[in-house]
């Protein structure tokens, strides 16, 4: 029958049933992709799904997904208040346009203004909502998103907050490092990690742990603990609290959130440090990544806070070296991506120009190009960090104004062009002896930095 009381059949007959199968297959498979591109679940063609890691590369699927991201902090406490919420959208317009892919923030803000967790597995609803909002805008522009989950800074209530509740409750506490070790503070760290991980988002209504738009969870910003300088207790913590949130979250990747300082475990790479200090703040970068659960490495780079403040050539040669040194130890002793998840100049520093922060971020690029074109442990890189117009009173020194910064504009946008020539068309199997690396090569030919 060619119709049905609705009225005419929309599906073409022939003569052969095998083929007439095979149309109706057809029908039902172009109707099943129009619905996701409708729902916004289709990227490039291919599912919106969770990145994962196979070996020291990151994979979305099946092909290899090289990053180039950047940080707003700020993004969850923007997005509370609905005079400022549309800098959210317009941060990851601007964001998307040049080609970025990947954002990290704060999923924290404890006891502070605009509070998320007002007190210990209290929080305010309305700015758990803000973070909603972020995660599902992010997604829009095919954005995704690294979750913070706790500073080890004052700024934002950070561990130095939760010492704070403890005593408040009674504990006795000598230190803000007490947040390592003491097994009170861990349970409130435990309980915040898991009310974000099962929070279900109110505009997309998918539990942040089974959402392909968050990229993965940092256990924490720049963790250190100076009152232990052998570095045992910050690791102790890193093992436990790993291993938790994948009990709750097995799909999602974990970083650990250092900046990469070597410790007592490689006394032989103290050198490669920028000070004989970063020995001593309790971290310990290959020891404490090769703890179950961490998926990949991160890394900072600031030479202007941590060799000398006045803008120097010596800023861009260690770059190049620290950034080397910790691609190396991903391949060879970690087996995992390695991220440098902030990496910024600030326009305070004395002698700095805006071509001496291009001069740094192709540095930056280029080093991790270098290692793409070999399809090595060179994750990606998150510029610290991109604001829009109009948010001049957030800035630490650091901000990137994209529209007002063109030429910086046309560094990150060429970047994510190269970088999408390998994420875009080199199959994970190929380990790049195709003619796609080539492709590369020509975009270094013809468009140098």
């Amino acid at each position: 029958m060619s119709g049905d009381r609705n009225g005419p059949s929309k599906f073409v007959t022939t003569n052969c049933w095998w083929c007439d199968g095979l149309l109706l297959f057809c029908k039902k498979l172009l109707h099943v992709i129009f619905c996701k591109i409708l729902r916004g679940e289709m990227e490039d063609g291919a599912a919106w799904t969770m990145v994962q890691k196979s070996g020291n590369q990151f994979v979305l699927n099946g092909q290899p997904f090289y990053v180039n991201g950047f940080n707003t902090y700020w993004l969850m406490v923007f997005a509370a208040d609905q005079s400022t919420r549309g800098k959210v959208t317009e941060v990851f317009q601007q964001a998307s346009a040049v080609g970025l892919s990947v954002c990290r923030t704060w999923a924290f803000n404890d006891g502070q203004w605009r509070a998320l967790q007002k007190t210990p597995g209290v929080y305010d609803e309305d700015v758990f909502k803000a973070l909603d909002f972020v995660v599902s805008e992010a997604k829009k522009f095919k954005i995704r998103m690294i979750l913070s989950l706790v500073n080890n800074w004052e700024a934002y209530g950070g561990k130095s907050q939760y010492v704070k509740w403890g005593k408040a409750a009674g504990l006795n506490l000598t230190s803000d490092d007490d947040f390592f070790s003491h097994p009170t503070l861990k349970s409130y760290y435990k309980a915040h990690v898991k009310a974000v991980l099962n929070r279900v988002n109110n505009f997309t209504n998918i539990t942040y742990k089974d959402d392909p738009t968050i990229f993965g969870w940092e256990l924490m910003n720049e963790p250190r603990c100076e009152s232990d300088p052998s570095g045992d207790k910050l690791h102790a913590w890193i093992e436990e609290m790993a291993v938790y949130v994948k009990t709750i979250d097995p799909k999602h990747l974990v970083q650990i959130g250092l900046e990469g300082f070597y410790g007592p475990s490689t006394p032989n790479k103290a050198q490669i440090n920028p000070n004989s200090y970063a020995q001593q703040v309790g971290t310990d970068f290959i020891r404490n990544h090769q703890v179950l659960g961490v998926d990949f490495a991160s890394v900072h780079i600031y030479p202007d806070s941590w060799i000398s403040q006045e803008i120097s050539d010596a800023h861009i040669g260690f770059t190049k070296t620290w950034m080397q040194a910790h691609i190396d130890d991903a391949e060879n002793y970690l087996n995992m991506p390695v991220v440098f998840s902030e990496f910024g100049v600030s326009a305070k520093d004395p002698g700095y120009n805006s071509s001496f922060r291009d001069t740094l971020i192709s540095t930056v690029y280029t080093v991790l190009l270098n290692s793409t074109k070999k399809g090595g442990a060179g994750g990606g890189s998150l510029l610290w960090q991109v604001f829009p117009e109009g948010t001049d009173y957030m800035d630490d020194g650091y901000a990137i104004v994209l529209s007002k910064a063109l030429s910086t504009s046309n560094i990150v946008s060429l970047h994510s062009k190269r970088l999408n020539t390998y994420n875009s068309h080199c199959s994970w199997k190929c380990h790049w002896g195709c003619k796609k690396k080539h492709v590369l090569d020509n975009f270094q030919l013809h468009e140098e930095l």
